[in-house]
């Protein structure tokens, strides 16, 4: 049984790091997904690939993994520059502005 363990990105819909600092354990498909030629439907036996196990630090998804005997790829997540302005979102409304500020 083979699985991966990362650091999930945060989501396009959002500009905060929420449930990014966590760690993923996730089990890779054992079987191709099949079609139902009935309904079209696609379908798996395989409920491992169904299973997202989270950790807090990346070393209690390893020796979680090392318990169970399951043969993991550790992925190692990019950092992202920070973005922080120094005057932050209050400079939007400054009054000393330098620059002409129109939408």
């Amino acid at each position: 049984m083979r699985a991966r363990i990362y650091q999930p990105a945060k989501t396009a819909m959002s500009s905060g790091q929420a449930k990014t600092k966590g760690w993923v354990l996730e089990h890779a498909p054992d079987s191709a997904r099949e079609i139902d030629p009935l309904m079209g439907w696609t379908s798996s036996d395989d409920t491992q690939s169904q299973v997202k196990l989270r950790f807090d630090t990346k070393e209690a998804a390893l020796d979680y993994a090392r318990d169970k005997g399951i043969e993991v790829t550790v992925t190692e997540p990019k950092k992202r520059k920070a973005n922080i302005r120094p005057g932050g979102y209050g400079d939007n409304f400054a009054t000393n502005r330098r620059t002409v500020w129109t939408h």
